[in-house]
């Protein structure tokens, strides 16, 4: 299933969308430590927008409560507006405002948690994708590409690559922009990017 963006969809974007460049849904992914989350962040924050941060992470360990810190800290100079939600995004992006932008990051997380949780990811998606469509500022959504290496051993992991990937395709049909980073490198796959960005 992917967002149709009606005519009249657009015009809830209005001026917003006009001003900034920043497309209602875009997806950017990329490998572990490519650089894609620090890519989102520029979108959102050369949008001239109020940046919202959602925060699928979940800290069951040191290492990700470190790395948690970590982001957050990096975040607070550029006055993120930061929301916990581990899965329940659809609900969240109702109390959007006009004149904010949205970074979801990340879908893999997202995906890691739902699966935990014994849900439905496509069922859960669907319901994602028409909360994006009626959003009042635009999203970026972050997502890992995990089908570029070596087949797991195990079929939980191969499982879980399966559906990142099919994930991953149903939101870049959704996406009026999606973008690939390797190496802090944007590949521009569908869309055009915001002028000065890239």
């Amino acid at each position: 299933m992917g967002v149709t963006w009606r005519y009249d969809e657009w015009i809830t974007f209005g001026e917003e969308f006009l001003l900034t460049g920043l497309s209602g849904l875009s997806l950017v992914f990329g490998g572990a430590a490519s650089g894609k989350s620090r890519f989102g962040e520029d979108l959102v924050l050369n949008s001239g927008l109020s940046p919202v941060y959602l925060a699928t992470a979940e800290a069951y360990d040191d290492e990700m409560a470190a790395k948690i810190a970590k982001h957050k800290s990096a975040r607070a100079a550029a006055q993120w507006r930061t929301i916990e939600v581990p899965m329940d995004i659809t609900a969240t992006l109702g109390t959007i405002s006009r004149g904010e932008a949205v970074l979801i990051d990340c879908a893999t997380l997202w995906l890691s948690n739902l699966s935990v949780a014994g849900r439905d990811w496509r069922v859960e998606w669907a319901a994602l994708a028409e909360a994006i469509s009626r959003c009042n500022g635009p999203v970026v959504i972050i997502s890992n590409e995990l089908g570029m290496g070596i087949v797991p051993d195990h079929p939980l992991s191969r499982s879980f690559r399966q559906n990142q990937g099919e994930l991953n395709q149903a939101i870049a049909a959704a996406a009026d922009l999606v973008v690939m980073v390797a190496a802090g490198l944007p590949l521009t796959l569908k869309g055009q990017l915001p002028k000065g960005q890239g």
